[in-house]
């Protein structure tokens, strides 16, 4: 294909396909929001829209977290459905870096992007993975893995290494501090801090809530 809308939509209909139905909060509505975020921020900053639209779109198709941690996976599928519409390959090379690049790998570890395609991509990823969807998202994926909510006897961990992060099994709000509420100082673009910082005071209000009604049970 060699008009920019077709790819687009062409991988709209293809992710579409792929993760409509699925029930861990990675599913097609995951996407389409990242998609839509990154569109906004990217109309801010002097970005490659194509290459922000697209490796939005597929950023999810192949995730570590369904691979047995494998991270080549969803590079590798993006890289053949672009050559597959004739993508120029400098972009299907960005794109796939993106990919690679994209998923948070420990409070104690870099996620740093070589693009600003890319910090915009990541900006929106993790706006999706805050705020009340993102609160709805975090125990979509625990009950999807069979965690458990809360276990006050098991603390959080700041994760040195990708590898202690992708192995953990802790409980669902633990992962608020191994993770979410790190994100805010995390992002990189004006528009998603602004954003983020809303969705943060959220996050510490259902916190404050929910230890709440748990002190309340003593």
């Amino acid at each position: 294909m060699s008009n920019t809308q077709d790819i687009i939509n062409a991988t709209e209909d293809y992710v579409k396909a792929l993760l409509t139905g699925e029930g861990s909060g990675h599913d097609w509505w995951h996407i389409y929001r990242v998609w839509h975020n990154a569109k906004a921020i990217a109309a801010h900053e002097q970005a490659d829209l194509f290459v922000v639209e697209l490796a939005a779109l597929l950023h999810d198709v192949g995730d570590h977290k369904f691979h047995n941690g494998d991270e080549t996976v969803g590079p590798r599928m993006a890289q053949q459905w672009l050559e597959s519409l004739k993508v120029a390959p400098e972009n299907i090379a960005s794109i796939c870096l993106i990919i690679k690049e994209l998923s948070y790998k420990g409070a104690g570890t870099s996620s740093a992007m070589s693009s600003l395609e890319g910090c915009i991509v990541q900006d929106a990823d993790r706006l999706d993975a805050i705020g009340a969807i993102g609160i709805a998202r975090t125990f979509a994926y625990g009950g999807h893995k069979n965690r458990e909510m809360y276990n006050p006897e098991i603390m959080p961990e700041l994760h040195d290494t990708f590898e202690a992060y992708k192995a953990s099994t802790a409980p669902t709000i633990n992962h608020f501090y191994e993770k979410l509420l790190l994100l805010k100082d995390r992002m990189h673009t004006r528009t998603a801090k602004e954003i983020a910082q809303q969705r943060h005071q959220f996050m510490e209000s259902f916190l404050a809530q929910f230890y709440a009604e748990w002190d309340a049970l003593r």
